[in-house]
């Protein structure tokens, strides 16, 4: 591997003086994404502005073996933008164009480095928006939603950003471009860039997203249910479902996330419920109309406590304001958490939740929860505090039997954060050595070397033989010394 100084001078060549970071200073800030208990400063930091100057970086670093992470916002909760030693970290935000807006189509062609929020603000003024709406929408990059294929609080009904992405351009690691997906919505051959999204930057580098705009829905109604206990509010999620209505969002938050959104924005939630739900309906008035009635009733049948239907924009604004501030407002709880992130058939909702109250108990570290009831996607939010001695761990070990327990039921170990570093081992316990050597198979194709993102999402084999010893700390990734293949 070639010393950092020499591979700046060549790659400042390529991209430009200012787009090339090497100082402790400048590399500092680019040392972890979200889940910031895991660090490690990159060696070397690479802000293009181009996708040719993508493709170029990608090229001199394939020459040179030298492995590549891309880098959206930071934004990703699993550490899947965590630099690894001697590597490049490539970071997107500077292709921030939005190329085009075709509103008869109802697409738009955009560059990774723009927010997702920024498309639908950009296409309000057709009546249009962008239907994927993670928490972190303000901040986070289409490029990271298309790595991680994110969600959000409407993808019940929407869809998460596979169902929303008609195509793409993607860089290999050889520095040759795919174009994957189609703005007709038909593609010949394997559908490559459903494999692609969700990947984790493992395949491929984004260059380019033609995303879908949906027409703003005619009428839409939100209701907010108290309930005295977790287990009812769980048992009416499944109400709802089986009832045939689709809401656009069906949230859950227990009561001490109910608690920290309250103090923190001041939406009106009742502070006195165990728990609450937050349902949506959008579509046609006289479809709404009907499915408004049919939910309050089932809501009232299920032992809600309390229920309201926001009178206004504002006030259905600001009744979501609590929950998609939730992450930061139960933040202010205790020094540190984690944001776990598993997928359970909402059968199992109330089980687990009351599990999960009975592993919180046994580490003796809080959990609030705040969650997709309606696609039983949970996210447990893991309080505790780094300066104290055997917190992390304790938070690590907690975090990965919410994870076995979300697999023993059915479910998954990730709903829309992704693997990362931070569910390696939790990744043993719901795959097998065929389904592990097929997804690094997989890897393989697309990137031989091994050199993009190496060792995030898909452990080895060797790793899972002492799945006790999988923790990432300090930057470095376990058996690190062991093939990726």
């Amino acid at each position: 591997m070639p010393p950092v100084a020499d591979l700046a001078a060549e790659l400042r060549a390529l991209v430009g003086e200012d787009a090339v970071l090497v100082s402790v200073e400048a590399c500092t800030p680019f040392e972890c994404d979200a889940l910031n208990t895991q660090r490690h400063r990159p060696d070397l930091v690479v802000l293009p502005r181009t996708a040719s100057a993508v493709l170029d970086v990608l090229r001199a670093c394939r020459r040179r073996s030298v492995p590549v992470v891309a880098r959206g916002a930071g934004t990703g909760l699993s550490g899947g933008a965590l630099p690894v030693a001697g590597g490049v970290l490539l970071v997107l935000s500077r292709l921030d164009r939005i190329l085009e807006i075709d509103v008869a189509r109802r697409l738009a062609r955009v560059e990774p480095g723009v927010t997702n929020l920024g498309i639908s603000q950009a296409v309000a003024g057709h009546g249009l928006y962008y239907a994927p709406d993670p928490s972190s929408q303000v901040a986070c990059t289409i490029g990271g939603n298309v790595a991680e294929n994110s969600g959000g609080v409407h993808c019940l009904k929407h869809g998460l950003t596979v169902h929303n992405v008609l195509a793409a351009r993607v860089a290999t690691m050889d520095g040759e471009e795919l174009v994957l997906g189609s703005t007709s919505g038909e593609a010949p051959g394997l559908p490559l860039l459903a494999l692609v999204t969700g990947s984790e930057g493992m395949l491929g580098v984004v260059l380019e997203v033609t995303v879908l705009l949906k027409p703003r829905p005619a009428r839409v109604e939100l209701l907010l249910a108290a309930f005295g206990d977790v287990r009812r509010a769980a048992d009416a999620v499944g109400r709802i479902i089986a009832s045939g209505v689709v809401p656009a969002g069906l949230e859950m938050m227990d009561a001490p996330a109910i608690r920290a959104a309250e103090a923190f924005v001041r939406c009106g939630y009742p502070v006195d419920a165990e728990a609450l739900l937050l349902c949506e309906l959008d579509g046609l008035p006289a479809d709404v109309e009907r499915d408004l009635d049919a939910v309050r009733r089932l809501l009232l049948d299920c032992g809600a406590t309390s229920l309201r239907v926001a009178a206004s924009e504002a006030e259905r604004l600001r009744m979501w304001s609590g929950r998609k501030s939730a992450f930061p407002a139960v933040g202010r709880l205790a020094p540190d958490y984690f944001c776990m992130d598993g997928t359970i058939p909402r059968r199992h909702l109330a089980d687990v939740l009351e599990r999960i109250a009975e592993l919180s108990r046994e580490a003796g570290l809080p959990v609030a929860n705040v969650f997709h009831a309606g696609d039983g996607n949970l996210h447990p939010l893991i309080l505790f505090d780094a300066g104290r001695a055997g917190d992390v761990e304790r938070a690590e070990h907690l975090g990965a039997a919410i994870l076995e327990l979300c697999v023993a039921v059915g479910g998954t170990v990730t709903g829309e954060h992704g693997v990362g570093v931070e569910k390696l081992g939790p990744m043993c316990t719901q795959f097998g050595a065929g389904e592990l050597e097929a997804f690094h198979a997989v890897k393989h194709a697309f990137d031989p070397a091994g050199l993009l993102n190496p060792g995030k999402a898909v452990p080895t084999l060797a790793r899972c033989a002492d799945y006790g010893a999988m923790r990432v700390h300090g930057g470095k990734l376990p058996f690190g010394h062991l093939p990726r293949f």
